[in-house]
């Protein structure tokens, strides 16, 4: 039998302990992430992270997010930002870059799924 997997509160769930987050530009700047489940090439969790700037890249794999806390700027490399806070949703798809200001402590859900791998 194949059970559901369940998160009742996404919003106030611990996520475990904060740790330094390595691409931070901000110094100070923590970060954590829960995955809630996984399969193969496909994954979801809650993520967190505290106010700063930080670089982010997305190498090989499409994220969708659902924003369930906090606020903040995304800025891509041509000087094009968007602001997200509570019911934003949005996808990072692979190969994309930019750099995310946190106004306060940000949480969303995310989904991941990898591409196939190429050969050459």
């Amino acid at each position: 039998m194949v059970k559901a997997t369940v998160m009742s509160d996404a919003t106030t769930a611990n996520p475990g302990e904060h740790k330094s987050k390595e691409t931070s530009i901000t110094e100070g700047q923590t970060e954590v992430s829960l995955r809630l489940w996984a399969r193969d090439d496909f994954r979801t969790g809650i993520w967190e992270v505290t106010p700063g700037t930080f670089k982010s890249t997305r190498p090989g794999y499409d994220e969708i997010c659902q924003i369930l806390s906090g606020t903040a700027t995304i800025t891509e490399p041509d000087g094009t930002s968007f602001d997200i806070g509570p019911g934003s949703l949005f996808v990072t798809p692979a190969g994309w870059e930019g750099s995310w200001t946190i106004h306060e402590t940000l949480r969303k859900m995310w989904v991941v799924k990898d591409l196939p791998a190429t050969t050459e």
